[in-house]
């Protein structure tokens, strides 16, 4: 219990949020789309910190289950439980096909290689006159439930977001414990011993990035409902530098920073902005002296406060 109270506390401030004065107006709104945002830096997190492979194309998998979305609703398909699989499978499957030449490569050339399959699928959903192109493309509404308009509500989207938050968090850890994931961390430490054991650290990798693309596909499902509007921008590298930053500033060591960074970036960003137009100018510097100071990320922060209490 001793590391689980910082998740179990965030997560249930997010659960009580809709009674505490935030039930109304734009604040719940921005806690989904903080929440959603903490799926997809949650997805990439299992390949950073579980993997040792930093992407810089992973909103490309946000934005193809996004799309699948747009794709479904001009076929008038809108059922969510339909959507979700389809948007889910589409990421995991683009996932799969640039994965297979992504996982084999390591470092540098694993970020330049993810990049250029981000900014493919980026020019790609630009060039979908179909779908809107550059303008993009707005939903007919969002998806319905079981038939019924339930993510129509507030606060029924906001504790769907929460529980497959919590879902995701759930599973990564899962995973991360099970066989599967101690091959995937041994390999993120040292590959040659891992294949000195018999374990070629490639298909490990590549499951993983099918499962990260699948749980960023549901993170993009989800996104275009929130919005009821999809964009090429969806899919920019500009947003994979937002999600890996959300990971880093969270912390790399724990999968709950991951949720951490995503929530303090998405307000932080939300608060600036409205207190200055200029608000880039102070977020920027703010961002990159919380990466410089706080040791072990957002995730840390109670441990760092623990040894200097020990220290008197």
């Amino acid at each position: 219990m001793g590391r689980a109270w910082l998740p179990l506390l965030v997560f249930a401030l997010l659960a009580a949020a809709p009674f505490a004065g935030l039930g109304e107006g734009y604040l719940l709104t921005i806690l989904a789309r903080a929440m959603i945002m903490g799926l997809a830096a949650t997805s990439l997190w299992l390949l950073v910190g579980g993997a040792g492979l930093v992407s810089l194309g992973h909103a490309a998998m946000l934005g193809v289950g996004a799309y699948a979305v747009v794709a479904l609703d001009d076929a008038r398909v809108t059922e969510a439980l339909v959507v979700a699989p389809v948007a889910m499978a589409a990421a995991a499957v683009f996932a799969v096909a640039t994965g297979a030449v992504a996982v084999r490569t390591s470092g540098v050339h694993f970020i330049m290689i993810t990049l250029a399959f981000g900014q493919m699928a980026f020019f790609t959903a630009a060039s979908l006159a179909g779908y809107g192109g550059d303008d993009g493309y707005t939903l007919y509404g969002r998806n319905t439930l079981a038939g019924r308009r339930w993510l129509e509500d507030r606060l029924v989207f906001h504790y769907l977001c929460l529980g497959l938050l919590a879902a995701a968090v759930l599973g990564g850890r899962a995973l991360l414990a099970s066989r599967f994931g101690r091959v995937l961390r041994a390999a993120r430490e040292n590959p040659e011993r891992v294949r000195a054991v018999g374990f070629s650290p490639a298909p490990y990798r590549l499951v993983a990035y099918a499962v990260a693309g699948g749980v960023a596909g549901l993170a993009g499902m989800l996104l275009a409902n929130a919005t009821e509007f999809v964009a090429p921008s969806f899919l920019a590298w500009q947003r994979s530098g937002d999600l890996l930053f959300m990971v880093i500033l969270g912390g790399l060591g724990s999968l709950h920073g991951a949720v951490l960074g995503a929530l303090a970036f998405v307000l932080l960003e939300e608060g600036l902005s409205h207190w200055t137009q200029h608000w880039r100018l102070v977020f920027g510097p703010l961002l990159v002296l919380a990466v410089l100071h706080l040791r072990g990320g957002l995730a840390g922060v109670p441990g760092q406060i623990a040894r200097m209490v020990r220290r008197g």
